[in-house]
């Protein structure tokens, strides 16, 4: 009989973080539901029961990997990834389509994204090729005192 408590149940859950094949950086888990809305033909993705993770180095052309060390690359992404794009065409909010240069333009769009997330009309999970809020992402000097 199976115990519920034993200790080989805690072998299930995968760890938050994993080492990039490619560059040997730790990078933080993403979902399969965010995964999914950035491949190119999700389709013909059939790994659906791997846990992966995202690659924010702008250097690797990795951008999923998963425990395995199955790589999707920046090729096979649809979504222009950000923090993998030159400067001023990055996007830091996937959400509403705001690009580092926007942010530069016009600096209470921080402002604007906050207001957002507290309203509940921000979709990160899916829209952020990482699957996290873009907050943490913005430049420090785009929000106003």
């Amino acid at each position: 009989m199976v115990d519920c408590c034993s200790p080989g149940t805690t072998d299930t859950v995968p760890p938050s973080t994993r080492r990039c094949p490619k560059n040997g950086i730790e990078y933080h888990n993403v979902s399969v539901r965010t995964l999914v809305h950035h491949l190119k033909q999700p389709w013909r993705w059939h790994s659906h029961n791997r846990n992966y993770y995202f690659c924010a180095d702008p250097g690797c052309d990795v951008v999923y990997f998963s425990e395995d060390g199955e790589v999707i690359l920046k090729s096979q992404i649809r979504t222009l990834t950000g923090m993998k794009e030159a400067p001023n065409d990055a996007l830091v909010c996937y959400c509403f389509g705001i690009t580092m240069a926007d942010t530069l333009i016009n600096p209470g769009l921080k402002d604007f994204i906050i207001e957002q997330t507290k309203l509940g009309l921000c979709s990160c999970e899916t829209s952020n090729p990482s699957g996290r809020c873009c907050l943490k992402d913005f430049p420090h000097d785009s929000h106003h005192a």
